[in-house]
């Protein structure tokens, strides 16, 4: 029995090493499996992480990529990939031109120039008494424009004293004053050719000399010198334009790049809405650039892009909405998944197309303004509660800001809607930043700041001719000219 029993002892000894050696086998496993889950878990995260981080440089790609004029503050000129605009007319038809019933465009007819032509008859009429002539005449005309040189020469007698040996001559008239003299008209021509129609000088020279049969041949050097002297005969009317700019109760400014050999200065532009306007060049951009301009002392109301450095002058301030829309837009590509970007892009579109509704002196509707500010604050609440729940991209965070801009800014959005003579955008001050825009693109670079700051003062002189009702431009700078 107790042999018996040993024996079973050490059988269940033997079982009870298995068992010990299975489960620390089975721990082992166990543990093994767990740290490789744990790897792959760590490898896992990694790839997310590395998965979303690829994500967010995509979707900023993509938003650099698909950047053009309906989303960003990029002109529509510099768009690479351009969009074939579709026809939404619907097809009637008709035959192109006039339609019946319609009284059509006709040419205005000019005051002659000459004594008019009465053509002779026809050889049948001559010859054919039964002919009679009627009380009408059909008068036609035809209009052409010629190039005319015109030279005037002086001659004046030299005479001399025997006793004294003195020398006199009559005096010539203003302007007369070298062998040949070119008056204001030729230098008017060239002037407006080189700085508003934004012809190189060397065009604006071949084609005087080919319009007067290659009699006229002017230097370069006489054409680069006209911007200054415009500049200073009119410094006291701009002086004048920037003293009633700063008595109007609102005014449009903005500002863009210029070359300087090869480096950068700027161009502001301040513009009422009456359409006076003036250019300042700048060495610098921010708080330096202001200085000298308009709106350096000026205390009415400033419709301006988001540029914090316009902030810190005039009593208040208007937004341009025109980005804003833009910048919307590009939230809702980039981020489709959010709804504030569209239910807002929206509403500012609803609020301009009201604003255009009432013209000063008319005042908007008090009640209907407070309902615009209130779904414009719902908008933001939505927003807000959105970017809590998912939080912008870190490659993307445009739609975020704008959301933070369009909230701490608000009175500055939506000035336009209490004041009936606060625009809703800047349009008036962009379009003439075109103007400088075309001549730098024509030019490449500027060879000194004092030609881009001939060329502001002249762009402005011209901006304030044309106000003038019934102004010849020609003219009147031909007679500043002299």
């Amino acid at each position: 029995m107790l042999l018996e029993f040993e024996a079973m002892q050490k059988k269940v000894e033997r079982k009870l090493k298995e068992m010990e050696k299975r489960v620390l086998f089975a721990e082992k496993q166990r543990d093994d499996a767990l740290d490789k889950v744990k790897e792959l878990r760590l490898q896992f995260y990694k790839t997310a992480a590395r998965l979303e981080e690829e994500q967010g440089k995509n979707l900023k790609l993509r938003a650099q990529i698909n950047r053009d004029y309906e989303n960003s503050s990029i002109p529509s000129s510099k768009v690479l990939r351009r969009k074939k605009i579709t026809n939404s007319r619907e097809k009637t038809g008709r035959k192109p031109g006039a339609q019946p019933g319609h009284k059509g465009h006709s040419r205005k007819k000019q005051e002659p120039t000459r004594p008019a032509i009465l053509l002779p008859p026809p050889e049948e009429v001559l010859e054919d008494c039964a002919f009679k002539k009627t009380a009408r005449t059909i008068i036609k005309q035809l209009v052409r424009v010629r190039m005319v040189l015109d030279v005037t020469e002086y001659h004046a007698d030299v005479y001399y004293n025997s006793q004294t040996g003195e020398r006199v001559h009559a005096a010539f008239p203003d302007g007369v004053i070298d062998d040949v003299n070119y008056d204001g008209s030729i230098r008017a021509f060239l002037f407006l050719l080189n700085n508003d129609c934004c012809t190189s000088i060397d065009k604006s020279r071949k084609f005087l000399s080919d319009l007067t049969g290659g009699k006229l041949n002017i230097s370069k050097g006489m054409i680069s010198k006209l911007s200054r002297e415009f500049a200073l005969k009119t410094e006291s009317e701009r002086r004048t334009a920037y003293a009633e700019m700063l008595l109007s109760p609102v005014m449009h400014t903005d500002c863009t790049n210029a070359r300087e050999n090869g480096k950068n200065c700027q161009v502001y532009v301040c513009v009422t809405p009456d359409g006076k306007a003036l250019y300042f060049a700048r060495e610098k951009k921010g708080h330096e650039g202001v200085k000298g301009t308009v709106m350096e002392d000026y205390q009415g109301i400033l419709v301006h892009d988001h540029d914090l450095t316009f902030y810190h002058y005039g009593a208040n301030h208007q937004e341009c909405l025109a980005h804003v829309l833009r910048y919307l837009k590009d939230s809702i590509d980039n981020e489709p998944e959010r709804t504030w970007n569209k239910e807002m892009r929206s509403l500012v579109q609803e609020m301009i197309h009201f604003r255009k509704g009432f013209q000063p002196p008319q005042e908007p509707d008090l009640k209907k303004v407070s309902e615009f500010e209130k779904r414009y604050q719902k908008i933001l609440e939505t927003a807000r509660k959105e970017y809590r729940d998912i939080p912008a991209n870190d490659y993307y965070r445009d739609g975020y800001n704008l959301f933070l801009r369009m909230e701490k800014y608000m009175q500055n959005h939506l000035l336009f809607l209490h004041n009936s003579r606060v625009p809703a955008t800047n349009n008036e001050a962009e379009r003439l930043l075109r103007n400088y825009k075309r001549k730098q693109a024509q030019a490449v670079t500027f060879r000194s700041f004092e030609s881009i700051d001939y060329l502001c003062q002249c762009m402005s002189m011209l901006v304030l001719m044309r106000l003038e009702e019934s102004a010849n431009i020609f003219d009147r700078v031909s007679k500043i000219f002299g």
